[in-house]
């Protein structure tokens, strides 16, 4: 089971490596890297290559380990009592199954994406360990234990929003996605826009990369903003001078690369000084 990317998803030769050695020894994969860089992409290309069903758990503030596993509906059981229902009976008729739990029964194998994991409270990996460690949980209210019947591929994504505990680093396999260079953002750019002029190309990568060196940004624009404003740039019929004299300053469609006015003004300025100086030169 060797991923080496797909149609529409480029990887690297280091990230090839991860994958397959996280595969290998039957551990997580713990990705990381700045937002933009395709870590939750990762983990849907991975399951189309294999062949195999994607479980994607989402991460949020609220979001407790728990849930991951299954849930008991104590109030949905408490209302069928007062109106009767035999289901009431059977407690296995409350309990509700969680993104684990969905990809330790798939009997092929899935791929679990646990998403931005740093978004959750500290302890929320900490409560996972033994679960992704074993492939087993128990249910308290039915007295089961649940086993994967085959090991799931665990990719987790991270924006280091917080440090994440070492016992939970130590039971993964990490990989940082580097921002893409120069070349290898050319050959991502051609397989999601393989119909775009060359020149265009080359002068709003320029523009791009120069965005991204502008001392004292909040946030640089990422890969999926630069596929986004050629993909405007393209539909907005744009002239390639136009991008091409932008170096430096604010270029045309900016929106979709700049997304907050601390940014957009830091841009301006610097182009501004960049432009006085050419004038008095």
């Amino acid at each position: 089971m060797r991923f080496e990317g797909t149609d529409t998803y480029v990887a690297t030769e280091d990230l090839m490596v991860a994958v397959g050695a996280a595969v290998s020894l039957g551990r997580p994969l713990l990705v990381k890297g700045e937002p933009g860089t395709g870590k939750t992409v990762l983990a849907e290309e991975i399951a189309r290559a294999l062949g195999k069903r994607l479980v994607s758990w989402n991460v949020k503030s609220t979001t407790k380990a728990r849930q991951g596993l299954y849930e008991y509906d104590a109030v949905a059981r408490l209302r069928d009592g007062q109106l009767g229902d035999e289901r009431v009976n059977d407690i296995s008729n409350y309990i509700v199954r969680g993104k684990l739990w969905e990809a330790f029964d798939d009997d092929a194998g899935a791929v679990l994406l646990i998403d931005e994991v740093d978004k959750a409270d500290i302890e929320f990996p900490n409560d996972l360990l033994h679960e992704l460690d074993r492939m087993e949980f128990f249910v308290y209210e039915t007295k089961e234990t649940v086993r994967a019947v085959n090991r799931p591929v665990v990719i987790i994504t991270s924006n280091n929003e917080k440090e994440l505990p070492d016992a939970f680093l130590r039971r993964c396999f990490f990989h940082f996605i580097r921002f893409p260079d120069q070349q290898t953002m050319s050959r991502i750019v051609d397989v999601h826009h393989p119909d775009l002029a060359p020149e265009l190309i080359q002068a709003a990568m320029r523009v791009f990369y120069g965005l991204r060196e502008v001392p004292g940004l909040k946030k640089r624009p990422s890969t999926s903003e630069l596929l986004d404003w050629l993909k405007v740039l393209d539909a907005e019929s744009i002239e390639i001078e136009r991008v091409a004299k932008a170096t430096g300053a604010l270029p045309p469609l900016f929106g979709a690369l700049l997304k907050n006015e601390q940014d957009v003004d830091l841009v301006r300025h610097v182009g501004s000084r960049h432009g006085s100086r050419r004038g008095r030169g």
